[in-house]
């Protein structure tokens, strides 16, 4: 994806010629270009100077938002909706950003007179909720596949180039009947492009994967058949068009109306003409592709339902707003990857070309440097300001650690959603029982960006039970006591949180067309920040401004009211904000720097300046309250007003002190009192952090977490520790409580799905109470710990316990020039304890067959390195680090036979695989430079695979205690067996390890050549 500057695109289109690209997408009016270009080419296009920005394509998950199913439900069976449900329910609880009450004054205010883009994994066109509008008009006028027929890997385009002539033709072993006599161009479409999907390779839901439908396309008339029931005749009423010309909808398999589930899915067909063939190594031609438009996955559909549904199990209840249409868009390939380019060409369709008045996207991603600066964020915001729509965006579940929203969700002027929920829906969607009226779902990902800047904005419920495709069966959650109908299930997920904002302004633009009252996409954002509800007890980085409020936002945007525009600045420090536009500066204050570091300090006060300038509104000085929303005492002001010259800067002093641990938000308001709405935010968050530090390099908290609620321990990891250990004790004997670990980037290293690694619940492949993790980045690591919805105990006790550790090896690495071959050779290292007392075990094993070496790796590049891997070996290891660019995200994977077999791909570049017992062949072990902000680094590269065929290295395996700066001698012997292949050198690894299995140090023994 290429960012230029707007009018501009011809010359970047030049330069990606140039370097040996084919453009994909371009758009002019907006700046943007979407091509496949030489990977060893990208980093010379970032100096073009008609190029602002490029971004690496990558393939972005769908989240999975259905909640686990399990054998458990509550003791007396529940009450769950149906046809009777009032429209003013727990289930779909549209109710708790005040829509109810707004469209029951106001019953024409429904979204009528709008259209809601959904840019997801495609819309169920035979769910009854989303046929029609309130009004009786279509619902669904749109239905589009976003992805890109040759780079995607979508298997539902197919290239037509097979030319035949009817009135009968042979193709692929059968004899088939044209509609009439004349060429065509024909293929076909496979159900198992789906068997990583929803539909699980089966489109016409009898059972089986194999089925394949004959496709005809006539180039001239742009006419479509798909031989739908399989009889190899293309016949008349077999004909489609594109499904907005017509409204055509196809359907594989049949029904069986005496069931209650649908035995077939709907589809429609679409056409691209001369796609370029050259990144399928077929330069200077092309094809047209025609699409079967199937829906990938429940995703899309539920999203819509909660947007726009109208008569939700054919009764009163609805979706934000029923009087809308809909317009879908997939942009999710098969296996639920959705690619950014996809999303981003999706958008700019949707955006440009289909007439819509708001988009819905709840797909995202994190990376660590998540500050809104990439190209796919400055195009979001183009979109917004230049065509007038509003983007709306779920901000993502990585929390509840801080600086977890995701990317494009932090584009500024998208309208970033987290997750919120009601006791009355905690009750009646999970049937579990909270004492908070409102919170926020803990995975809901909480701000700032990495520039501090203002992100997630708002909050809206995050749990609803929407609709899902006809041929999929009704997924409740169990332990809420009922069930549901085919077509229907409860997922949850900022996923659902969005859509409930996306159907708000929905509403809004339904009220303002109604009345005359002309919205910008700017009056929408400030009237609904303005309006919204902040939520006590939550922390500002986490909720926003606060809960949408319709009614309000009403209120403000009727009376046309305009903001004035202020920009600011303000100061950053983390361990990523070298790497921002300019470094050190943002436009939120953020400092997630350790004491020593220049972070705050236990009961001192630090200034935060923070400069805002006026670029709009009347000449002069103008007074501007200041004021600070969800301050916990933190932070003070000087004044509670400000003068402000049009154009001129102002300092505004933040004071932050405290003596509490844990991170600390407030949002400053600046605010000119002429205006009814919110003229600038600026959020604050400052992390105090406990140190790991002598004697004892130990934190511990003791507490108690409410079900459904977090607790958090933010510790200062030293450099040169080896090893994090955490533990988790002190639970009650059924009570289900986790933590994950968030690392100084702002990324979990752990899944935060709903179902991992709770205590007393999860499988036993995680360990629940006691885990390492190794070399851990340096700075603030944040600890958070929850107790899970199905806990027993409403208060549920814990003790967590951080330690760093680690050793020095002494020598770390040793080189024996020549050993004889089967003999023993004497080596020997001083361990030394560099944290605190600790249980140390020496450990040998196999020997291994390693390459090893500095590199350098370019933006964007991938560079791959083969191993062979003989039989009988009993580890292979990858790993890279130590980067000299430390913004930069490198990622990992390895492959056997062109198949990923192992990956860490997380935000940073502190990436390690290790293959146990791997089958002998040939592995490539492949580095993807995915984000280098400085244009290159060098980084650590080890691959090694031991095997006792090799020799072996032992060491007596007796525990020993380390005292804090006590050492003791290790003393072993190396028996080389054979030598390494050519190029790799006979490695052997003594590692030390405590005893609760982490790595504290390692020496290793380099063998320059084996005698005999």
């Amino acid at each position: 994806m290429v960012a230029t500057d707007k009018g501009d695109s011809a010359a970047a289109v030049k330069s990606i010629r140039a370097a040996g690209g084919t453009p994909l997408t371009v758009s002019d009016k907006l700046g943007y270009v979407s091509a496949s270009v030489p990977t060893g080419k990208v980093d010379g296009l970032t100096k073009a100077g008609s190029i602002l920005a490029i971004d690496l394509d990558e393939s972005i998950p769908l989240p999975k938002p259905q909640e686990v199913k399990t054998s458990s439900g509550r003791a007396a069976a529940a009450t769950g909706p149906g046809a009777s449900t009032p429209d003013d329910n727990p289930y779909m609880p549209t109710r708790d950003i005040g829509s109810i009450a707004f469209k029951t004054a106001n019953p024409t205010w429904d979204g009528r007179g709008t259209t809601i883009g959904i840019l997801d994994s495609g819309v169920d066109l035979d769910s009854p909720a989303l046929q029609k509008t309130s009004t009786g008009e279509r619902k669904i006028v749109d239905w589009v596949t976003a992805t890109h027929p040759l780079t995607d890997g979508d298997g539902s385009w197919r290239a037509m180039l097979t030319s035949v002539t009817g009135p009968t033709f042979t193709y692929a072993g059968s004899t088939w009947t044209a509609p009439s006599s004349g060429t065509y161009r024909i293929n076909r479409v496979a159900e198992n492009i789906s068997s990583a999907s929803d539909a699980a390779g089966d489109f016409n839901r009898d059972g089986d994967t194999t089925d394949r439908w004959g496709v005809l396309y006539d180039e001239t008339t742009h006419d479509i058949w798909v031989d739908a029931n399989q009889d190899f005749t293309f016949s008349a009423d077999e004909k489609m068009r594109p499904y907005k010309e017509k409204f055509d909808v196809g359907h594989f398999g049949t029904d069986n109306p005496d069931t209650a589930i649908s035995e077939s899915m709907p589809f429609v067909v679409e056409y691209r003409e001369d796609v370029d063939l050259t990144p399928a190594g077929m330069p200077g031609q092309k094809a047209d592709y025609v699409n079967i438009g199937v829906v990938e996955s429940a995703h899309g559909t539920h999203v819509a339902g909660i947007t726009a549904a109208n008569g939700l199990f054919g009764g009163k209840m609805n979706g934000q707003a029923p009087g809308a249409k809909i317009v879908s868009s997939r942009a999710c390939s098969w296996g639920g990857g959705c690619t950014a380019v996809a999303l981003t060409d999706g958008m700019v369709d949707l955006v440009v070309n289909r007439g819509v008045d708001v988009v819905n996207m709840s797909i995202g991603g994190l990376p660590a440097l998540n500050d809104g600066n990439n190209a796919r964020a400055r195009l979001y915001d183009r979109l917004i300001n230049d065509e007038g729509v509003q983007l709306v965006i779920s901000a993502g579940n990585s929390g509840p650690g801080i600086n977890t929203v995701g990317d494009p969700s932090v584009a500024t002027d998208v309208i970033s959603v987290g997750s919120s929920i009601t006791k009355e829906t905690w009750s009646a969607n999970y049937g579990s029982e909270v004492t908070s009226p409102l919170n926020l779902h803990n995975y809901s990902s909480r701000g700032p960006r990495e520039d501090g800047g203002f992100k997630p904005n708002v909050v809206a419920p995050g749990s609803a039970i929407s609709t899902i495709p006809t041929w999929q069966p009704g997924g409740p959650v169990p332990e809420a006591g009922y069930s549901l109908p085919p077509g229907y299930a409860m997922f949850n997920g900022t996923s659902m949180a969005s859509p409930q904002t996306a159907g708000a302004v929905s509403l809004l633009l339904s009220a303002a067309k109604a009345s005359n009252v002309a919205v910008t996409p700017r009056q929408l954002r400030d009237s609904i920040y303005t309006s919204a509800k902040f939520v006590s007890g939550v922390e500002a980085l986490a909720q926003g401004a606060g809960q949408v409020n319709v009614p309000g936002a009403w209120s403000l945007l009727k009376g046309k009211s305009v903001a004035q525009d202020i920009t600011v600045t303000a100061p950053v420090c983390t361990e990523l904000s070298d790497f921002l536009a300019v470094p050190d500066q943002g436009t939120g204050v953020y400092n997630r720097c350790t004491a020593a570091n220049g972070g705050q300090v236990f009961g001192e006060s630090k200034t935060y300046v923070v400069q805002a300038t006026r670029t709009s509104g009347a000449s002069g000085r103008v007074a501007h309250n200041l004021r600070l929303v969800g301050n916990d005492g933190t932070f003070t002001l000087p004044a509670t007003s400000r003068p402000m010259p049009l154009g001129g800067t102002v300092d505004i002093p933040v004071k932050a002190r405290t003596s509490t641990p844990g991170a600390h938000s407030a949002i400053l308001e600046i605010d000119d009192p002429a205006t009814p709405v919110v003229d600038k935010r600026v959020l604050l968050t400052v992390v105090l952090s406990q140190d790991l530090a002598a004697p004892a390099y130990s934190q511990t908290q003791k507490g108690s977490v409410e079900r459904n609620l977090t607790k958090k321990l933010y510790v200062s990891v030293p450099q040169g520790a080896k090893a994090l250990q955490v533990n988790l004790s002190g639970v009650g004997a059924k009570d289900q409580v986790r933590w994950i670990a968030f690392n100084p980037y702002g990324v979990p290293v752990e899944s935060t799905a709903s179902t991992a690694c709770f205590t007393n619940y999860s499988a036993p492949s995680c360990n629940s109470t006691s885990r390492a993790y190794a070399n851990p980045l340096p700075g603030i690591w944040e600890l958070e710990v929850e107790a899970r919805r199905t806990s027993p105990s409403l208060v549920n006790p814990y003790t967590l316990t951080a330690a760093v550790q680690g050793v020095t090896v002494d020598p770390a690495s040793q080189t024996l020039a020549s050993v004889t071959k089967g003999q023993p050779a004497p080596v020997k290292w001083t361990v030394t304890n560099q944290f605190g007392q600790v249980t140390a075990t020496p450990q040998g094993g196999p020997l291994g067959s390693s390459v090893n070496g500095r590199k350098t790796i370019a933006n964007h590049e991938v560079q791959e390195f083969t191993v062979e891997v003989p039989a009988g070996a009993t580890r292979l290891n990858a790993s890279i680090g130590g980067t000299s660019d430390p913004g930069a995200d490198l990622d990992l994977f390895v492959l056997r036979g062109g198949t990923v077999v192992a990956q860490q791909a997380d935000g940073d570049s502190e990436e390690a695989v290790t293959i146990a017992n791997p089958p002998a062949g040939t592995y490539t072990v492949r580095v993807d430079g995915y984000a280098v902000p400085s244009g290159s680094t060098q980084y650590n590269y080890l691959d090694v695979f031991f095997s006792p065929a090799l020799g072996s290295l032992a060491v007596p395996a007796t525990p020993f205690e380390l005292a804090p700066g006590a050492s003791k001698v290790v003393e072993g012997t190396l028996t080389a067996n054979a030598e390494p292949a050519a190029g790799r050198q006979l490695f052997g690894e003594m590692r030390v390890v405590s005893g609760q299995g982490a790595v504290l140090g390692t020496g290793s023994v380099i063998v320059g050549a084996v005698t005999p």
